[in-house]
């Protein structure tokens, strides 16, 4: 079998024989880029086409404040090193043994694309300069030319031209397969009884905990009687112990409702577990229970020196613009959430016959410095140690944004994701792209790591029927 040759180069170059029958080359839209920069770099020995018009996309990007001009910036700097390797417009051959190269768009056969793409007051011109590339590229290629697009009707445009078209995946997760952190243990009466008494076993006793993560919670059932139950976690150590030789008396006057808060709250009272990651629809008490746990470790037991509360601000919607005041006061209706499960906890919504630092609740702990709740726009650079961190609403976060918050924390601090994968408004991610459930699945065999899926809705029987039916 004779090794492939890269034509699109200024020159010929061999490189060793292609694993697959066929090249392909990709031809990458805007928000490919706008999403993940090494794009350009992860499509191993093939040739990857950039539109031109792709680069002037990324022009008006670029001047944003926020991730995707981050994101605008880093692309253009790494074509601006590839450039200094030869002719974008030629081809440069990549490490990988692939090529990128930029295609111009030309006007015949932009003008020859059906007259239903220009609909609607002319279409976007964009789209088409990218589609039209594409088609070139498929017209002058001997292998399969595939469109790649993060954009579902740029997908569908695509096909309806003939095109092979692809959703950029390589950081997806896939969903119907995430991790749960939960388990089932079939025992004999025998091994529970032990376990019991011992107050925690080992592998030797329970060959089946190695197909289990660290920190994961069991539920034990009985062999003989599947109605004899008993909840377990595995330790980092694994050692498996009973749920109920872990101390609990309720935490910060709330207290766990179902197996999977019990779960939850074993593992965020449990300080050598620094990243703990909760899921669950609306209702399930994910972000209650992380602030319960928080003020317990903070208030209480003196464990950390500070209580940091976060959350993305994404709106739901329509976004109602700048909102008037200082930082404090323009967060207010960001953090509002927040500031009901303070009130919940503290049970300050009738306060009439409570005393004013009572009322106060969640303002005294501010004054007092044991409480900070801010945004996340201002977490780059920062270090933040021996503190009880939560980030509420996780499921906005793109995974760079994740990383970038956890490479924040200090020695001694305690970090907490909460999140429901049904309830995107980032439009940037889906469930499957998404900062938390990429967290869940790389941390989900770490002994650093505990996470739990909450099923159960405890907020009201409409909020849980709701949450059901909807």
């Amino acid at each position: 079998m004779k090794p492939p040759i890269f034509t699109c180069c200024s020159h010929l170059l061999i490189f060793p024989p292609n694993p697959f029958p066929y090249e392909k080359s990709y031809v990458l839209d805007t928000n490919v880029l706008l999403h993940d920069p090494s794009a350009l770099l992860r499509f191993e020995d093939n040739d990857v086409v950039l539109p031109i018009t792709v680069i002037e996309e990324l022009d008006r990007f670029k001047k944003r404040p926020e991730e995707t001009g981050r994101n605008a910036r880093q692309t253009s700097r790494m074509l601006d090193g590839l450039r200094q390797k030869g002719s974008l417009i030629e081809g440069i051959a990549l490490e990988s043994g692939g090529c990128l190269r930029v295609a111009l768009c030309h006007r015949e056969t932009l003008n020859n694309l059906p007259a239903e793409l220009y609909s609607g007051g002319g279409g976007d011109g964009g789209d088409n300069a990218i589609l039209a590339v594409a088609l070139e590229v498929k017209q002058q290629s001997d292998y399969p030319v595939v469109m790649v697009s993060k954009d579902t009707n740029m997908r569908i445009k695509a096909d309806t031209l003939g095109l092979t078209a692809e959703d950029y995946e390589t950081d997806k997760i896939d969903i119907d397969d995430l991790y749960t952190g939960i388990g089932e243990l079939l025992v004999s009466a025998e091994q529970m009884s032990d376990l019991f008494q011992t107050g925690g076993v080992s592998m030797d006793a329970f060959p089946q905990l190695g197909k289990f993560s660290p920190n994961q919670a069991l539920t034990l059932v009985d062999v003989n009687n599947p109605s004899h139950t008993a909840l377990a976690i595995l330790r980092a150590d694994r050692q498996l112990i009973p749920l109920s030789k872990i101390p609990y008396h309720g935490v910060s006057r709330i207290h766990a409702r179902n197996r999977e808060q019990r779960f939850a709250l074993a593992l965020l009272l449990n300080d050598d577990i620094p990243l703990v990651t909760l899921v669950g629809k609306a209702g399930t008490g994910k972000t209650l229970l992380a602030i319960a746990a928080g003020l317990q470790k903070v208030a209480e037991e003196k464990r950390y020196t500070r209580l940091l509360i976060s959350r993305p601000i994404v709106p739901m919607g329509k976004d109602i613009g700048y909102l008037p005041g200082d930082m404090s006061e323009k967060l207010t209706p960001w953090m509002q959430p927040l500031y009901d499960n303070f009130d919940l906890i503290f049970n300050t919504q009738d306060s009439t016959d409570k005393p004013e630092h009572w009322r106060r609740g969640h303002e005294e702990l501010i004054t007092l410095g044991l409480l900070q709740i801010e945004a996340l726009t201002y977490i780059r650079g920062r270090t933040i140690p021996k503190q009880f961190f939560v980030i509420d609403e996780a499921q906005n976060l793109t995974p760079h944004e994740v990383k970038t918050i956890l490479t924040r924390a200090g020695e001694g601090t305690k970090i907490v994701l909460t999140g429901d994968t049904a309830q995107i408004d980032n439009p940037y991610v889906d469930a499957a792209s998404n900062g938390l459930t990429y967290v869940i699945e790389r941390f989900r065999n770490e002994p650093l790591a505990g996470h739990v899926t909450l099923y159960q809705g405890e907020r009201s029987d409409l909020a849980a029927r709701a949450a059901s039916l909807l």
